[in-house]
């Protein structure tokens, strides 16, 4: 009696496994179905050439926008519900559900965008910029991703005039409506339930409480519903975790470390890209007095005094995909 016990034991094993690889199998860049249906629904055209980065990527497919049509499925598939922001969806799934609600569309590109190999450069908002007279090189690209309150207007000639996606949170997202740019897809990253509030609050005409926010956030949003995107919290788990290295608990006599939204945005990069190239993400910390950003006068004494990024460990990653070709950096002295 025991024997046909086991034998059914491990046949149901079997049985489970064969189905596991029936149900869940992968193609040759190692995509689960749910990567396909969520691809498929946002019409994103990959390329069949690898890219350099793949190796880097879990999934490599990883679609970056949270939808609410599958927005259960998705946090399920990737582990997301078992993380509290800003690494996940744990506690805060209401008002994940809720923002997602009010958002009309979470399309990564047009529908009538049918480029498969995207070539992209993400623009960091380095100081390094500075009469490099980029403008034109990176006004080229088929994608260009920028983040915060990085400005174009005015700058034109060292950053570009085009911004394809541009990355924020509730205390970096510009106000001012002569920044806007009606092709422009606005992507929030939530860092705290407190962000998801803030954005509830704005779509709905709501009053915005201020609370909780290191500095006071936007009071208005100069983009309209349909530009605007949230980012999978995978995305900046996976920039954490995978690229950084970050430990998942810090020491109590620590502040917890979080990726910078450069960091983030070329973690985006690897997912929707077949090329990826850098501008503006060179830190002079020999020259404390040297200036922080291509605009603004903040200089890199500021930097080094930031208790919530590890700056070194950026620029080690940094320097690791650079040196192994993995993107170009066009700021390379």
């Amino acid at each position: 009696m025991r024997g046909y016990l086991v034998v059914i034991f491990l046949s149901s094993i079997f049985l489970y496994y064969l189905l596991h690889c029936i149900l869940w199998r992968t193609n040759d860049y190692g995509v689960s179905p749910l990567d396909l249906i969520k691809t498929n629904k946002s019409n994103i055209q990959y390329c069949k050439k690898k890219p350099p980065f793949i190796s880097l990527l879990r999934f490599p497919r990883f679609y970056p926008f949270l939808c609410a049509g599958d927005f259960e499925k998705s946090t399920y598939a990737y582990s997301s519900r078992n993380f509290a922001l800003p690494y996940g969806t744990k506690i805060s799934g209401g008002f994940f559900r809720a923002v997602l609600s009010l958002l009309p569309s979470c399309d990564v590109f047009d529908e009538f965008d049918k480029v498969p190999c995207k070539k992209c450069v993400v623009v960091g908002n380095g100081g390094v910029l500075k009469n490099k007279t980029l403008g034109a090189k990176i006004d080229s690209y088929d994608v260009i991703i920028r983040m915060n309150n990085g400005p174009v207007l005015g700058h034109e000639e060292e950053v570009g005039r085009r911004t394809t996606f541009r990355l924020f949170y509730p205390e970096s997202v510009f106000s001012d409506p002569t920044q806007n740019d009606p092709n422009t897809t606005a992507v929030l990253i939530a860092f705290k339930p407190q962000d998801l509030r803030w954005l509830i609050e704005i779509l709905t005409g709501s009053k915005i409480a201020t609370d909780g926010f290191w500095k006071q956030p936007a009071l208005n949003l100069i983009y309209n519903r349909s530009q605007i995107r949230i980012l999978d919290p995978y995305i900046t788990r996976e920039a954490a975790y995978h690229f950084l290295h970050f430990p998942k608990v810090f020491p109590k006599d620590q502040k917890p470390k979080h990726p910078t939204t450069g960091i983030i945005a070329i973690t985006m990069a690897f997912h929707i890209c077949s090329e990826v190239h850098l501008a503006g993400f060179k830190y002079n910390f020999l020259s404390p007095n040297s200036p922080l950003h291509y605009y603004g006068n903040a200089t890199m004494a500021l930097m080094k005094q930031n208790a919530y990024h590890n700056v070194a460990a950026e620029q080690l990653f940094l320097t690791n995909i650079i040196k192994k070709k993995m993107v170009i950096n066009l700021t390379q002295d």
